[in-house]
């Protein structure tokens, strides 16, 4: 163990913290959406098997690397495998994943910031659904409010981790995650009690083999492993750095288990926000920015109480974010610490200034710089950015973590797995080896092609 490791003040504040970075926007405007779409609870079930058998051993990868380096993923390669120099530069991988998902995960979280000031103030009550629409297209074509709503997420993901660990990400995050659930078992509250709410639930969580078989069951499984790939944001060490501020009470087995079955709680819960309200109101519920910028508050116009129960979705979908947002910027500080041994202090202010800047493009793309686009017609650089990390570096990076923990020309099968079950709780079966040195590999590799096609074919 390093000397001088911040270490976290609770379990209970890992558990929040891992999740909050989890836990983030995929969970409210694309898991509900694709559940309906592929059968309700048949797809759920899918779901949960993928998550265990995808999702779930990532993770426990990523928190034992980290726990056993006592670093940052930029570091712990050169700790655990100190004479394999290719895999000492593979820890680049985590400082570039969190940058790019930060340079347009920062625009979209100030949307959110946006939109929670202009609920609470009551700019969006009254508007007809046109008008709505409107307002969010408003929105996209100012520079200055993506901009300065740019800057205010940036400001307060920096300033939350300067703080250090204990005294500021910890515990702010931990506030945040408790304020996200209470807020959000009201809005379920409140949308499971519409008139007209038990059509939306019917269709959202009961079986249906018939919409299952209409859109394709191989479609049905490849949305299933991509949902329970990318909800964890595994493959760029994001949760490397929590394993490294834990001690070795408990197996990180158990601990991964907790943390997606909080992931999916609060994936499943948004369902039963969006399709009771939906249905009740004869909205069709759609996936993407669209669900929750026009949908939605043209759903919370029609409700009683509309802006009050705006103002507590739009706040709910801050803390989503911005947990996020701050859990990804403490990966980025932590490597300029672990890597290039800078202070913390030192740290945030570089890194907050170069993340703003190179944030911008992505906050400008949608007005001063709408004619750039990169990926062929309509398309902007938030498009780009996603396709770089989404279909490239989190594939390649959760390759990486497979085969390094796995084999023995990296860290190596029984180390990793001396390490996943150190402590008590639940532990990682050894006969799993087969299963996560070669048919893991492959099934990351699969997402990987197939995101290529479904991108360009």
């Amino acid at each position: 163990m390093s000397v001088g490791r911040e270490r976290m003040g609770s379990r209970l504040g890992f558990l929040l913290l891992s999740a909050g970075c989890a836990i983030g926007l995929g969970n409210v405007w694309r898991f509900p959406y694709i559940t309906g779409e592929y059968g309700g609870a048949l797809f759920v079930c899918m779901y949960a098997a993928c998550l265990l058998l995808l999702g779930g051993p990532l993770l426990i990868m990523e928190f034992a690397v980290g726990r056993a380096a006592q670093r940052n993923m930029g570091a712990a390669f050169q700790v655990l495998s100190p004479r394999g120099e290719r895999w000492h530069r593979c820890g680049l991988i985590s400082l570039v994943g969190s940058y790019l998902l930060m340079m347009f995960y920062t625009t979209v979280c100030g949307w959110m910031l946006y939109y929670s000031w202009a609920t609470m103030s009551g700019q969006l009550s009254g508007l007809k659904p046109e008008e709505v629409g409107a307002f969010f297209g408003g929105l996209l074509a100012s520079p200055s409010a993506n901009v300065g709503c740019l800057a205010l997420t940036v400001l307060i993901g920096f300033s939350v981790c300067a703080l250090g660990l204990r005294r500021g990400v910890e515990p702010v995050v931990k506030w945040m995650m408790a304020g996200l659930l209470l807020i959000m078992l009201a809005l379920v509250g409140r949308a499971v009690t519409l008139p007209g709410a038990g059509e939306g639930l019917a269709f959202y969580l009961m079986p249906d083999m018939e919409r299952l078989a209409g859109n394709g069951v191989w479609a049905a499984l490849n949305a299933a492993m991509g949902q329970a790939f990318f909800t964890l944001g595994l493959g760029v060490g994001s949760m490397t750095i929590f394993g490294s501020y834990i001690g070795r009470e408990r197996s990180l087995t158990g601990e991964a288990l907790h943390i997606m079955g909080l992931d999916t709680f609060v994936a499943l819960m948004a369902g039963l926000i969006i399709f009771p309200a939906c249905f009740a109101f004869g909205v069709k519920a759609d996936a993407g920015p669209g669900l929750v910028f026009v949908t939605l508050p043209n759903v919370f116009n029609s409700m009683g109480g509309g802006r009050f129960w705006g103002s507590l979705f739009f706040l709910f979908m801050s803390f989503a974010a911005l947990s996020t947002v701050i859990a990804v910027v403490e990966n980025i500080v932590s490597y300029s610490m672990d890597v290039w041994q800078w202070r913390r202090g030192k740290a945030c202010l570089v890194n907050g200034l170069a993340l703003f800047l190179l944030s911008l493009p992505c906050a400008l793309g949608f007005n001063v710089w709408s004619g750039v686009e990169p990926l062929g017609k309509g398309t902007c650089f938030l498009d780009l950015w996603d396709f770089l990390l989404s279909y490239n570096m989190l594939p390649f990076g959760a390759l990486v973590f497979s085969l390094f923990c796995c084999h023995r020309f990296g860290w190596g099968w029984e180390n990793f797995l001396k390490e996943a079950n150190a402590g008590s709780g639940a532990g990682l079966p050894s006969w799993l080896k087969p299963y996560m040195q070669y048919v893991l590999p492959l099934i990351v590799l699969l997402l990987f092609v197939q995101g290529y096609i479904s991108k360009f074919f």
